[in-house]
């Protein structure tokens, strides 16, 4: 994976395979940390946050704090794309990604849809996308990449995207091509 990690003791405690697993799933999302330190540690408070040095260094340390429990990879994804904020601040070699909460949730969703397990906290989504997020992700995954794209000669993208999000709860949802199980006839 090429991103060295340390666990703090707290985070020791309390890691799952289910979260170690989901960490080095995310984790491959984000090649730009390739060779970066980060340290994980454990957060009770909120679902998760990252800590950025405020100055530029030659070796910058990077740290997220996570609850373990009902852990998400749009959570982990969320916070791995606030330690690029910072860096893409200090480095001219990873693409600039503008700061703020949205922005990250944007930034997370168009990354990868891996991210795309949860609905994002600060993005402003009607109740129903939020209700029916599964039905929903991959549309605002669409959005969030247009998005990015409409920024380069639009300042208010945010507003456009959220917007755009709001007209999706008016048009009828198409049905998912699930994989439903077969029933089979019993001979009886």
């Amino acid at each position: 994976m090429g991103i060295p990690i340390i666990y703090t003791p707290g985070m020791k405690k309390r890691l799952t395979r289910r979260a170690l697993a989901m960490l080095e799933m995310a984790l491959r999302q984000f090649p730009e940390l390739a060779g970066k330190g980060i340290t994980v540690g454990y957060t009770k408070a909120h679902l998760g946050s990252a800590v950025l040095p405020r100055r530029p260094t030659a070796d910058p340390k990077l740290t997220i704090r996570l609850k373990v429990r009902k852990l998400t990879y749009n959570t982990i994804g969320h916070e791995l794309t606030h330690l690029l904020q910072g860096l893409s601040r200090q480095s001219a070699l990873i693409t600039r990604i503008p700061g703020g909460e949205k922005q990250c949730d944007v930034w997370t969703l168009a990354r990868s849809s891996l991210f795309c397990d949860d609905a994002p906290s600060y993005l402003r989504l009607p109740r129903a996308v939020r209700e029916k997020w599964p039905q929903y992700a991959h549309l605002v995954r669409s959005l969030c990449i247009s998005a990015i794209e409409k920024r380069k000669s639009y300042r208010f993208y945010l507003r456009w995207l959220e917007a755009e999000i709001k007209e999706l709860t008016r048009r009828p949802l198409r049905k998912s091509r699930e994989i439903k199980q077969l029933a089979l006839p019993l001979d009886g």
